[in-house]
């Protein structure tokens, strides 16, 4: 097992095929369904942005997972001081080898690339009824500092 981090947008656009189907199947009013050409063409154009950083996970020449996430530099303001983060936009395994470790081990390397990067955080969301995301960072350590709320208008 490897992870190493990639420019290859078409393997990342496949593999997120069941993170978009979980979140259009938990939140279908908000989701769009999956678009492998839409997504792809979404990442094709991200993909080189020197704040985002894209981990491929491969075992052998097979790809069993991702994590996008984003270098961020919250400036000082008057309201919060300064701080460098890591945000973790995606994180995906696919289904056949979940449980397994492999998540954790694209974790790991975020935590280091962070540690690199000097940023004083790892920070994510993910969807209230995902109650796999919420089980799995929780199991990291993850702690719930704000949260996100709506009113349908």
């Amino acid at each position: 097992m490897e992870i190493e981090s990639s420019k290859d947008f078409q393997t990342i656009a496949k593999l997120n095929k069941s993170v978009h189907d979980l979140h259009y199947q938990l939140y279908p009013s908000t989701f769009k369904k999956y678009n492998y050409a839409e997504i792809k063409s979404f990442f094709k154009n991200i993909i080189e942005m020197p704040n985002f950083i894209f981990l491929l996970l491969k075992e052998e020449d097979n790809a069993l997972g991702y994590a996008w996430a984003e270098v961020v530099e919250y400036p000082e303001n008057p309201f919060r001081k300064s701080y460098t983060t890591i945000y973790v936009h995606q994180l995906c395994v696919v289904e056949s080898v979940r449980g397994m470790g492999y998540g954790t081990k694209l974790m790991e390397e975020i935590y280091a690339i962070g540690k690199q990067k000097k940023a004083q955080k790892i920070e994510l969301d993910y969807w209230t009824n995902n109650d796999s995301a919420h089980n799995f960072y929780k199991s990291h350590g993850f702690k719930k500092i704000r949260e996100f709320v709506y009113l349908n208008i």
